[in-house]
């Protein structure tokens, strides 16, 4: 079945602010959440799919993604395998999203311990490791071919002493209290009644872990500084501002936890020739006032090379040339925008004598046609003035 657009399923419209976004999923969480609609699939699927949308469209970077390519601009957002609640990272907006009535804590569930009441998080996603994120610039070419880039970062990683245990002699013990999850299971009480909920095992701080002897490198954590290099594949037709994530490649976790995200954020070098607006370029020719009166031919450059374009007699100056398909290509498509090539008639400073001479001679000609401005020049002025 195919997707719905977000918009539709928060039922705002696309020029929604981010407060009426926030309301509209509050709404919809409310009503679908788990624990209100027991053994539900239904509601537990509207639920997950307002959870999707809410993702997208409060992050202004994700939205504008959204708005410009639909869902297909979003592959690869949620790592290729769709959304899952490990993607969701606004669980800290809860105590925001639901104006402290205690209503945060039903969400716990699924970050902590159950989702409707089940599953719990290991130790190993509770300790999960730091995302990093670096910027990289691009040039136009790059982008329009798309491009693999190798990048040294550093980042923390499993300590080669203690092999990511933190234990010295290796003596680690699963904590007996909350069994090796890091989290531990309290009642509390909301508008819908008593409900279970998870936080963080007091006995051991949420690592699942009790170490009595620390290793001395890394002091306990089982990761320690390191540098890497990495490899982004950059695809054809990205722009800046977005961000590429590249998961599992961040910090590892202490002590065995997971391991972050890196976060590339993209950036353009300014081009020497051409303006970007979108997939389309943009770029400034000049020719001759004897080229733009006479017709020519030029040769324009592109970023696959130089294209030949005729030049009609009487070109005005500020006259723009379209070439399709010869922009930059969309995202994740065989299309591409077009080249804009704007003709700007150079008035020369420097004569020589012999072009002093033409050029005199073309003046009489000129006074002979009694040029004067038209309606829309004294239109222009009249506004000017007011």
């Amino acid at each position: 079945m195919a997707k719905r657009d977000y918009y539709e399923v928060l039922g705002v419209e696309k020029s929604a602010s981010q407060s009426e976004i926030k309301k509209a999923y509050r709404k919809l969480a409310m009503k679908y959440h788990p624990d209100k609609n027991k053994d539900n699939k239904e509601a537990e699927e509207k639920f997950k799919e307002a959870s999707e949308a809410y993702e997208v469209l409060s992050d202004e970077q994700k939205r504008q993604r959204y708005d410009q390519y639909g869902h297909a601009g979003m592959e690869g957002a949620f790592g290729g395998h769709g959304f899952t609640w490990d993607d969701f990272s606004h669980a800290s907006d809860f105590s925001d999203l639901f104006g402290g009535d205690g209503l945060g804590g039903i969400f716990e569930s699924i970050f902590g311990g159950s989702f409707g009441g089940g599953r719990r998080r290991s130790s190993r996603q509770a300790n999960r490791g730091e995302d990093l994120q670096i910027s990289l610039s691009l040039t136009l070419e790059e982008i329009a071919t798309g491009v693999e880039k190798k990048i040294k970062i550093g980042v923390k990683d499993t300590c080669d002493v203690c092999n990511g245990t933190g234990s010295e002699d290796g003596d680690v013990k699963t904590c007996s209290q909350c069994h090796g999850s890091g989290r531990v299971m309290q009642m509390t009480r909301s508008l819908f009644g008593q409900m279970q909920t998870a936080v963080v095992c007091p006995t051991c701080h949420g690592e699942g872990k009790i170490i009595k002897n620390r290793c001395k490198k890394c002091h306990g954590e089982g990761r320690i500084q390191k540098s890497k290099t990495i490899k982004v594949n950059i695809p054809a037709g990205i722009q800046e501002g977005q961000y590429i994530r590249l998961r599992g490649l961040g910090n590892i976790g202490r002590r065995g936890g997971s391991a972050g995200d890196v976060l590339v954020h993209i950036k353009e070098k300014e081009h020497d020739i051409f303006q970007r607006q979108d997939a389309d370029l943009v770029c400034e020719f000049p020719i001759s006032f004897s080229q733009a009166a006479l017709g020519t031919e030029i040769e324009c450059p592109t970023l696959q090379g130089k294209v030949k374009i005729k030049i009609p007699a009487g070109t005005q100056s500020g006259k723009v040339f379209r070439l399709r398909s010869q922009g930059l290509p969309h995202v994740n498509s065989a299309y591409k925008g077009d080249l804009y090539v704007k003709v700007i008639v150079i008035t020369p400073t420097k004569l020589s004598s012999k072009e002093r001479k033409l050029l005199e001679e073309l003046s009489q000609f000129d006074a002979a046609k009694k040029l004067h401005p038209g309606k829309g020049f004294f239109s222009k002025l009249k506004n000017f003035f007011v």
